[in-house]
């Protein structure tokens, strides 16, 4: 099979070069980068849906393989580590995936392209579409490739945003975060939460996600954000 010239590589030339995969069916990738912000057309869900197993399973191997003398419970302590929604948002970063993400711009200037929770979305969803395109062997070899830096770490994230926000409060004598549930939207079995969460003396910030934990973390990361720009 010929290489793809430049030409045909078309908007999403750079992100290819980042992957180190060319999608032989581009109306994927572009699903897999399209928040549902945007309506209309195919959004990431299903696909984020694939790349969850797919990572899950991925990682798994992967653990099994790399610590033939771990019992179950370090296993699974090492994988939850590695296929958490931080973890995932970092990696989202490292493929640069935030400027190619397709959403509405009322999303976008709401600091959309940085919000971990749609950061690790789509970072899921392109592992779901590279499944899809080119096969499990194929978002295998990106998943090592990408998580690579984890899989010898004892502790991956293991302190996430309200643990570090608390302990930031708490070495400054202040009082403890608050995480104030602005709406819930949604049916009552896939609900969606808007959670702000106020610290003394900093901006509040606006969470967002699929549950109160999701969005209590996704406010605290935005405060944390705040307080590293002062």
């Amino acid at each position: 099979m010929p290489e793809p010239s430049p030409k045909s590589l078309g908007q999403y030339s750079d992100l290819y070069e980042v992957l180190g995969y060319v999608f032989t069916d581009t109306d994927l990738l572009r699903e897999a980068l399209t928040h549902p912000s945007l309506e209309g057309g195919k959004q990431y869900q299903r696909l984020e849906f694939v790349g969850d197993r797919v990572l899950g399973l991925v990682i798994a191997e992967w653990l099994f393989e790399q610590y033939p003398q771990a019992d179950e419970g370090g296993l699974a302590s090492r994988h939850t580590n590695m296929v958490r929604k931080e973890t995932l948002a970092e990696v989202a970063l490292v493929m640069n995936l935030s400027g190619f993400i397709h959403m509405a711009k009322s999303t976008e200037d709401n600091g959309g392209r940085g919000k971990p929770t749609i950061l690790a979305d789509v970072c899921e969803a392109i592992i779901g579409a590279v499944s899809q395109d080119g096969g499990y062997d194929m978002a295998r070899t990106l998943v090592r490739k990408f998580w690579k830096r984890y899989i010898n770490q004892e502790t991956i994230g293991q302190r996430d945003a309200k643990t570090r926000l608390q302990e930031w409060v708490q070495g400054r004598q202040m009082p403890t975060p608050k995480y104030v549930v602005i709406s819930r939207t949604g049916p009552a079995h896939e609900p969606f939460f808007t959670i702000e969460a106020r610290v003394k003396d900093i901006e509040p910030a606006v969470g967002k996600g699929r549950s109160k934990r999701e969005a209590e973390q996704d406010a605290a990361t935005q405060v944390l954000s705040h307080i590293e720009k002062k």
